[in-house]
């Protein structure tokens, strides 16, 4: 090849990549991981005989990645360094002593992650977006979404403030992420605690019998129900077995942290679920609607909700009744809605009881026009005196 061609040819690639490729050829490569003894140490790094025809150096700033100094190495201890390049601006061949030793740390994450092993740190710093939590000679980050309980809908300076709790504690976290060319070590605490739990959750589904009665700590609030850590494993309490009436929101009932004793329902070991019950441990009013009510009996009770055929009364204590449409007025009307509301309170009659079926008919036309002016003058009388006393 002509010096001429030589000349295109280089015009077209980069010169420092040529320097290295040609250097290279003579026995070591940007990125080889090589033994070397240290020859000298000053303030400013360390001087390395790699065996080449040229010594290496470490830089201090390369050393206090791993919060060393360059006093802390002795000539003639031999290190591992890495090439980082065979000749800078000014001819020296440089070496990296923090990268060699992060390179076992790369090789223990990716086992962790390719094992789906724990790795138990400390974290040292936070900010809204996630925890740094070192990892050998690497940092660890755990995003905000992979943080265990983050509440929602939190503004920055609230998150960043629940994140800094987190600062000088052990955390459990697994390895999702490891990408050394872009030096990412991702960590998820969530997942950690998942495979914790399940395990426990496991162990639990082995001890539990359905019948028994235990203590829990309430960890949860959703619309359908209330979870309760039994242990170290959560169990459910749909809303349908918070209590006898009906509960719009288990908020009405219960708050996160309370204690609460919980009737084991069913236990479902396939799918790993543990149905609870609260309304199970109290006493089943329909049991005592026979010796509290009668056919006849005027009632007070409020409207909890309203449907097209009726609406459905509480009643003390706990009991839940239909008022039917037909039974509304004396002229019929085809929506209930048209003449109740929920929360309006009520003077009605008894006119059927259905223990065994959990029923209970009431009727507002069946209320006499004297008997209904004596209850509303009561409850006039009634709220004057409230009125008063509150002045």
């Amino acid at each position: 090849m002509t010096m001429a061609n030589l000349d295109t040819v280089a015009d077209g690639l980069d010169f420092a990549a040529l320097l290295e490729a040609s250097l290279s050829g003579e026995g070591l490569s940007r990125g080889d991981n090589v033994t070397g003894a240290v020859l000298s140490v000053d303030s400013q790094g360390l001087i390395i005989d790699v065996g080449w025809k040229r010594d290496g150096i470490v830089s201090r700033r390369d050393i206090e990645r791993l919060g060393m100094n360059p006093e802390d190495f002795k000539v003639g201890d031999d290190i591992d360094v890495i090439i980082m390049r065979l000749e800078d601006e000014e001819g020296n061949l440089l070496l990296s002593v923090s990268q060699a030793r992060q390179g076992e740390d790369w090789k223990h994450a990716e086992a962790l992650l390719n094992n789906g092993e724990v790795f138990e740190g400390t974290v040292i710093e936070a900010n809204k977006g996630g925890l740094i939590v070192p990892f050998g000679n690497l940092r660890g980050f755990v995003p905000a979404s992979h943080v265990v309980d983050l509440p929602r809908g939190l503004g920055d300076d609230d998150r960043r403030n629940y994140m800094m709790n987190f600062v000088g504690q052990q955390v459990q976290v697994k390895v999702i992420e490891v990408n050394r060319k872009r030096r990412r070590l991702v960590f998820s605490q969530r997942d950690a605690m998942r495979g914790s739990r399940e395990a426990r959750k496991d162990v639990l589904l082995d001890e539990l019998k359905e019948g028994d009665v235990r203590k829990g700590i309430v960890s949860g609030l959703r619309d359908f129900g209330a979870f309760v850590d039994l242990g170290g494993a959560d169990g459910l309490i749909h809303i349908s077995e918070l209590a006898w009436h009906r509960v719009k929101h288990p908020k009405e009932l219960l708050n996160v942290g309370d204690e609460v004793d919980v009737y084991v329902l069913r236990l479902d070991a396939e799918g790993k679920r543990i149905g609870l019950s609260l309304k199970r441990l109290q006493k089943n009013p329909w049991a005592i609607v026979e010796e509290m009510y009668h056919v006849g009996q005027l009632v007070e009770g409020t409207v909890s909700r309203v449907a097209q055929f009726g609406a459905f009364v509480s009643l003390e204590p706990g009991i839940e009744a239909l008022l039917h449409t037909s039974q509304l007025a004396e002229t019929p009307t085809e929506d209930a809605r048209i003449l109740v509301g929920e929360g309006q309170k009520l003077l009605m009659r008894i006119i059927s009881i259905e223990a065994d079926k959990q029923r209970l008919g009431l009727s507002l036309k069946e209320v006499g026009d004297e008997e209904r002016t004596r209850w509303q003058d009561k409850h006039s009388v009634e709220a004057e005196n409230q009125v008063q006393l509150a002045q």
